[in-house]
């Protein structure tokens, strides 16, 4: 099933609340990788509102926002990963009623769910944010594996160096 719509936006968070850290790269940073990484396709938006906030970022309370300054119908895609970690999202009954959750495959994750998702098949690509932050600390090259402007980029401002 392929979907129609007008816009995808990128939301590079604050704080994710299953995460420790983001390995010290600031939110100015990783914003700056995206816009670079989706630059060239016009229905893809950089969309800023989870780093206008400090501190963790629920995906209600940024939904909640988004609702409350547009007048759209936001659909939200997730990996098959978040997919299995769904029942322990930040007040997710409230969540499923304002959002529809698109679910992506990824290797090795269940997409099976009791919650509402629209599935769509996609090809895997086994390329993670962590696996490229280890081949950087490795001191292996990133090429092919993101846009050259954001591996440019990582390498003008030193970003993962160990």
């Amino acid at each position: 099933m392929q979907l129609n719509y007008d816009e995808i936006w990128f939301m590079p968070n604050q704080e994710p609340p299953h995460k420790q850290t983001l390995e010290g790269v600031s939110g100015h940073h990783r914003s700056e990788m995206v816009k670079r990484a989706i630059a060239d396709n016009s229905m893809f938006k950089l969309q800023m509102i989870e780093l206008e906030r400090p501190g963790r970022s629920y995906t209600f309370d940024t939904m909640k926002l988004l609702k409350e300054r547009y007048d759209y119908r936001f659909s939200f895609i997730i990996g098959a990963d978040m997919i299995e970690y769904l029942p322990k999202w930040y007040k997710i009954e409230e969540l499923i009623k304002i959002v529809t959750f698109v679910g992506v495959n990824r290797p090795e994750y269940d997409i099976q769910s009791d919650y509402p998702i629209i599935y769509v098949d996609v090809p895997n690509i086994e390329i993670s944010s962590l696996m490229i932050r280890n081949r950087l600390k490795e001191g292996k090259s990133i090429r092919y594996f993101v846009p050259d402007s954001v591996m440019e980029y990582i390498e003008e401002n030193r970003l993962y160096e160990t």
